[in-house]
């Protein structure tokens, strides 16, 4: 037989369980919801494996789909930036060519003033 008191322990557990865990219960449910809510739910998407997965295969096959496209478009790209290149480098060798020209014509006409033509004797 059990004691009285312990009895009446017994009894008494499960409200009192119930009282403890209550403002234990209302926090964590307070917390979940905060999460929930002032979290960016995007992101939160953007974690979850199958999304990831489903974006991963229509990527593919989206690729897959639209290859020659894809190919064109990049060779194009490629084709543009080679010109644009080999035009940057000729603007950038007449600059050079016209500052070594004008650099030229400034010694010779420095060095013509310099010294004055011998007189004729």
């Amino acid at each position: 037989m059990m004691h009285p008191m312990m009895q009446e322990a017994a009894k008494q557990a499960p409200h009192m369980m119930g009282e403890m865990m209550k403002p234990m219960m209302m926090a964590s449910t307070g917390f979940v919801a905060a999460r929930a809510l002032a979290g960016n739910p995007v992101l939160h998407l953007l974690r979850n494996p199958l999304l990831l997965l489903a974006a991963g295969a229509a990527a593919g096959y989206l690729g897959y789909k639209y290859r020659k496209e894809i190919l064109e478009a990049v060779a194009k790209a490629t084709d543009m930036g080679k010109d644009f290149a080999l035009q940057q480098k000729e603007n950038l060798n007449d600059l050079m060519a016209e500052a070594q020209e004008s650099n030229e014509t400034a010694a010779k006409s420095a060095s013509s003033t310099e010294t004055p033509p011998p007189p004729a004797a």
